[in-house]
């Protein structure tokens, strides 16, 4: 069973989105078996706290079928346990490798290393742009079941 691991800074906006959403692509296409997902945070200003009512709006909007979750924090163990660990935002990989146990910082990827670009999943908190996050997760998250079935 491969362990994904979903990241933002404060796992209630675009990690619980990317775990719900990758959860629900694992259903469809009868994966569940085969893969452990989950999100969390590289900070620990959110922890204990539900996903942002922005994101859950977005993930009904489009019948993403939710997952109980609160924000926790990352560890070195987390990231030792993980085969795959996917941040956000550039800030996100830098804090993850900050955390990552030694040798440990190849299986830490941007979400859009998929696709050859640089660009970041931007943080909805700020602008409240839920959709964007919606339309950037779907363009990456198909990608990565490929790649790593």
């Amino acid at each position: 069973m491969k362990k994904v691991i979903f990241v933002c800074l404060g796992n209630i906006c675009r990690s619980p989105m990317a775990e719900m959403m990758f959860d629900d692509l694992l259903q469809k296409n009868n994966l569940q078996s085969e893969f452990s997902v989950s999100s969390m945070a590289t900070a620990n200003y959110e922890i204990g706290n539900s996903p942002h009512p922005g994101a859950i709006a977005e993930l009904k909007k489009h019948s993403i079928p939710l997952v109980a979750h609160q924000a926790q924090q990352i560890t070195a163990d987390d990231i030792a346990a993980a085969d795959i660990v996917i941040g956000m935002d550039d800030q996100n990989i830098i804090d993850l490798k900050n955390i990552a146990p030694a040798g440990m910082s190849e299986k830490i990827k941007q979400a859009y290393d998929i696709t050859g670009s640089s660009r970041a999943i931007k943080n909805p908190w700020y602008d409240h742009r839920f959709d964007r996050t919606f339309s950037e997760l779907s363009e990456v998250l198909p990608l990565w079941l490929k790649d790593l079935q």
